[in-house]
């Protein structure tokens, strides 16, 4: 065989044609689609006449590390961000478009992989959604941006401007264990201070839940339809951190969020790893700042609910909505922010309010 034989093919060799040629057939087909990939945009049908939409991008360095990340890990990831956000709306996800910039030197087998990973993380969160059109760009810095399409079935879209005093304060998911995936990557996924393959696979061996909630978050999609139907009052999704998240909850709805620091769980006492040692602030008791409360990328979702209400689905009580302002931690203010600040630093570490590389 020739060297030449034995050459990967690449994005700059095969052309934008040929990589489509190549993806379309690996990409899942939504239910809701009535046009979908092959023209100059899809038809989607909006069975309400009304649908939700939002958008989340990912960038390699600050949203994640390629020696970390395989393909397929992406193409789930990045369903799976968009899908919290429509399902933290309380509708149903029917449609995802995608867009994707990449080095000309990319290895085509790279983009099937990343198709792969968008049908495997559809077919298991939101089965029906699927991808029905995009993009693809050349660019130094690998960036992924999907654009994602809801159905809200009749029912009104929850907000997070709808909270009273009274509700119960539920979350559906893990809280921390994202962030937890992250710090264990960053002390002991790298190679002299460089993120190394090898040292991720070592580390996802040992603390599977952790690593794979950083790298291939699974949330609790169909529990947002779950709560919509239960009437819940106020609902969002855990990206940022249970902290940051919360309080913009409190915000918009004019209460004050009350959590249960034993409802909520300390994920850093469990690997144990104390606060300071990882960045998140002070570690003695009357200070401290936990993953659970500061860590981000969850995707789990937040909501409150009626005080009478049986909480739907994996959703578990973690507090009450009070009169006042902010957010409360067992009844005593909590001023800490910590969770994810894309403007922090360009270093996706730095980015989680301390550098801990």
């Amino acid at each position: 065989m020739s060297p030449a034989e034995n050459t990967p093919e690449t994005l700059g060799s095969v052309g934008e044609s040929g990589v489509l040629a190549r993806i379309f057939p690996r990409l899942p087909a939504a239910a809701s689609q009535l046009l979908g990939p092959g023209d100059d945009a899809a038809v989607v049908a909006a069975p309400d006449g009304r649908y939700v939409v939002t958008t989340d991008m990912m960038i390699h360095g600050p949203d994640f590390r390629l020696a970390w990340s395989s393909p397929r890990d992406l193409g789930w990831k990045a369903a799976a961000s968009n899908l919290a956000d429509v399902a933290a709306m309380g509708a149903v996800p029917t449609a995802l478009v995608v867009a994707l910039a990449a080095p000309a030197d990319t290895p085509v087998q790279f983009m099937e992989q990343f198709a792969d990973g968008l049908r495997e993380g559809c077919a298991a969160m939101a089965p029906g959604c699927g991808v029905v059109g995009g993009d693809l760009s050349v660019s130094p810095t690998l960036t992924i941006a999907v654009t994602a399409f809801g159905d809200l079935e009749s029912r009104a879209p929850v907000l997070r401007s709808g909270a009273r005093p009274g509700d119960i304060v539920a979350v559906s998911g893990a809280l921390g264990l994202a962030a937890e995936g992250l710090h264990l990557l960053f002390a002991h996924g790298t190679v002299d201070g460089h993120p190394d393959a090898a040292a991720a696979a070592r580390l996802a061996a040992e603390h599977p839940a952790a690593v794979a909630a950083q790298l291939r978050p699974h949330p609790p999609i169909a529990d947002g339809r779950a709560a919509a139907l239960a009437g819940a009052t106020a609902m969002l999704d855990l990206s940022d951190g249970l902290a940051i998240d919360a309080r913009r909850v409190a915000t918009a709805s004019g209460v004050a969020i009350d959590l249960r620091s034993a409802a909520i769980g300390l994920r850093s006492a469990a690997i144990g790893l104390r606060s300071a040692a990882i960045g998140l602030g002070d570690a003695d008791s009357q200070g401290r700042s936990d993953l659970a409360l500061a860590g981000g990328e969850d995707h789990s979702l937040f909501a409150t609910f009626p005080p009478e209400v049986a909480l739907p689905g994996g959703f578990r009580a973690i507090g009450e909505v009070v009169t006042g302002t902010g957010l409360l931690v067992d009844g005593e203010p909590y001023v800490e922010l910590g969770g994810w600040d894309p403007y922090a630093s360009g270093d996706g570490a730095a980015a989680w309010n301390g550098d801990v590389n």
